[in-house]
């Protein structure tokens, strides 16, 4: 769960609240209350949230120290503006991005996407059966977000259970995690 801590300096700063999460300080925007930690990974962490004013439940991933390396740097800069002009239903959606009150203090990004339930990955490790019209729907799913990525020159590059996610309605939808756009792999 979210803990509700003081900030690290001790300083209340207008508009954020700090939560600790597996003992990472999350610094998020007062519209957004943290609920639980959902998962880990070489990236950073990701939250369940509320957004307050939408009553919607987020998910926030936090990057931990971007700007320490480079490419990281870089890599964050390309999810971001690939998910800013990225709209599909297959694809996860962008909501917000959390910026720190000063630019000093700009070490941690924060992503603010839609919370979706579960991954495939999860579904495929459970004892609960798939109908063959589930699996039909998945697929055709997946290819249709897998030719909308292609049409817009990204590869995606880490395509596994894992990074599909899908809710209660069985709608799947791709995290893009750090993609590369076509031209940058036919450079390399």
């Amino acid at each position: 769960m979210a803990t509700l801590v003081e900030p690290p300096d001790g300083i209340r700063h207008r508009g954020k609240h700090y939560y600790s999460m597996w003992q990472t300080l999350f610094e998020v925007d007062t519209k957004y209350v943290p609920i639980k930690p959902i998962g880990r990974g070489a990236y950073g962490i990701v939250c369940s949230s509320i957004n307050r004013v939408t009553n919607e439940k987020v998910a926030i991933k936090k990057i931990n120290n971007v700007f320490e390396n480079r490419i990281d740097a870089l890599r964050t800069l390309r999810e971001l503006k690939l998910l800013r002009h990225i709209r599909h239903e297959n694809v996860i959606a962008l909501k917000d991005v959390m910026m720190p009150i000063h630019r000093t203090s700009f070490k941690d990004v924060y992503f603010v996407y839609e919370l979706m339930d579960t991954d495939l990955h999860q579904i495929i490790k459970s004892s609960q059966p798939l109908s063959s019209d589930h699996c039909k729907y998945f697929l055709f799913q997946l290819l249709r977000g897998l030719k909308y990525l292609h049409s817009a020159n990204i590869l995606h590059r880490d395509l596994k259970p894992g990074n599909l996610l899908i809710n209660a309605n069985c709608d799947l939808k791709y995290i893009l995690g750090w993609p590369e756009p076509v031209e940058v792999l036919a450079n390399s």
